[in-house]
């Protein structure tokens, strides 16, 4: 077996927690160093995992050993950050979404071409086995031509929020649940049905707490092979993570339970697939067995990968940037009535800002 690849991570608060133990199950990665400002954070992480951590990003981007480097650092310091890895010489693997600006998505996708480096987005989600099974059943054939998709992502922040948290603001979490959970659900649609077209939405405000941020929103969208969607998020109710795709032989069913989302080798326990063939309906729907998976494991094996071959396949800086046009698109359209918007025109638009 070949030796396993080395990689680095910056910012070792709760997420970076979440990656490290998935990698610690991995026979083709492992993380070897860690940076913060935060020396409780360093102690803290080192106690926990037993890596050296650095005071500072420039020590760590010298060891030699170390391929990649992964980011989970806050969304708004994501460029800046990915930028001095690859001026490094590194591969860059970022959690989602690539950058809450679009045109700082764009600059680190071009990092790529600039440096030589590969830039992988964690838009974990698309791993999950559901949507796996989903999408191995219409690329087979089995569901025949895909028609219409739905996916719902939804929980009850708005009913927490106050405002030293930085949900509360309009600015900081744009949308409400439309940018920090929709933006999961607008990755999928994206890899399940193709090329998005235009996005239309609609939102409101129901939490009694008075917070800035809508915390309702409902998203059509129309992709270029003609394929229609919904994406819906609420925040003001019970948690749900579901995606339903309709197709011309059979629909198919996947409903997470989200309260395993930071154990993902449990999701497959207690989360729910079913396929329906066939014009008889109801009665005949079929449950699936949905295989154990890791996918904060598989994303980082797949930054892995792109750190070996040079060559980014899955989890493309293009895809998380095409998640945060829609976004864009999205609050675009609510601001306008909701008003059909062009995900093109918008990502045009902050290429002819850069």
């Amino acid at each position: 077996m070949s030796e396993k690849i080395k990689l680095g991570i910056v910012g070792l608060g709760r997420w970076a927690k979440v990656l490290t133990a998935a990698a610690k199950t991995s026979e083709k990665i492992e993380i070897v160093a860690g940076h913060s400002r935060s020396q409780e954070k360093r102690d803290a992480y080192t106690e926990d995992f037993g890596i050296k951590t650095y005071d500072s990003l420039d020590k760590l981007l010298k060891l030699n050993e170390i391929e990649g480097v992964i980011i989970t650092v806050p969304n708004e310091q994501h460029y800046s950050v990915a930028k001095q890895i690859a001026e490094a010489g590194k591969h860059v693997y970022t959690e989602k979404p690539i950058s809450n600006i679009l045109e700082d998505g764009l600059r680190m996708q071009d990092l790529q071409k600039k440096h030589n480096i590969t830039v992988t987005v964690g838009h974990s989600a698309r791993l999950l086995q559901g949507i796996k099974m989903m999408k191995d059943a219409l690329d087979s054939g089995e569901l025949g031509k895909l028609s219409f998709i739905e996916a719902n992502f939804s929980n009850e922040r708005a009913l927490e929020l106050t405002p030293d948290t930085w949900r509360w603001y309009r600015d900081r979490a744009p949308g409400g649940p439309l940018s920090q959970l929709a933006i999961h659900m607008f990755d999928i649609v994206h890899y399940l049905a193709g090329d998005v077209e235009c996005v239309s939405s609609i939102a409101s405000k129901l939490s009694p707490v008075g917070a800035e941020v809508d915390d309702q929103s409902m998203s059509t969208v129309k992709f270029k092979n003609g394929v229609l969607g919904y994406v819906g998020s609420c925040w003001t109710s019970p948690g749900i993570f579901s995606t339903r795709v309709f197709a011309q032989k059979g629909l198919m069913h996947f409903e997470l339970d989200f309260s395993t989302w930071d154990n993902p080798d449990k999701i497959h326990e207690s989360s729910k697939i079913y396929i329906q063939r066939g014009k008889d309906g109801y009665g005949l729907r079929e449950d699936l067995t949905m295989p154990a998976g890791n996918m904060f494991r598989d994303e980082l094996e797949i930054f892995g990968d792109a750190c070996r071959s040079g060559n980014a396949e899955q989890l493309t800086a293009h895809d998380g940037n095409v998640a945060v046009a829609m976004v864009y698109s999205a609050l675009k359209s609510i601001d306008k009535g909701s008003q059909v918007v062009s995900v093109d025109s918008v990502m045009n638009e902050a290429k002819n800002n850069l």
